[in-house]
């Protein structure tokens, strides 16, 4: 399977203090997967194999449920080349 890029915002319905903590934990668990990722301040952008990465944004909404989320709400953005597409080659030439 080629290597693609999915960028993932999960909306957990929490009370507001809780937002960024519930947040927090959903990034957790991409940083746990091992896949090359990149967190901007309104979406978190990954690398990687489609299955895999549909696993994690699947575990990243279970994590805000087991954290007291009610509802979970996800908007994915799928770029997906059968070659295979990269975050460095959309990206790195903006960064010095």
């Amino acid at each position: 399977m080629p290597v693609i890029n999915l960028s993932f915002q999960v909306i957990p319905k929490v009370p507001d203090a809780d937002t960024y903590r519930i947040i927090d934990l959903a990034i957790d668990v991409v940083k746990r997967s091992g896949v090359k990722y990149e967190v901007g301040p309104m979406e978190t952008t990954m690398e990687g194999e489609l299955d895999q990465l549909l696993e994690i944004v699947k575990e990243a909404q279970q994590v805000c449920v087991d954290a007291g989320a009610e509802r979970v709400m996800t908007i994915i953005k799928i770029d997906y080349h059968p070659k295979g597409v990269t975050m460095e080659e959309k990206i790195g030439k903006y960064r010095s």
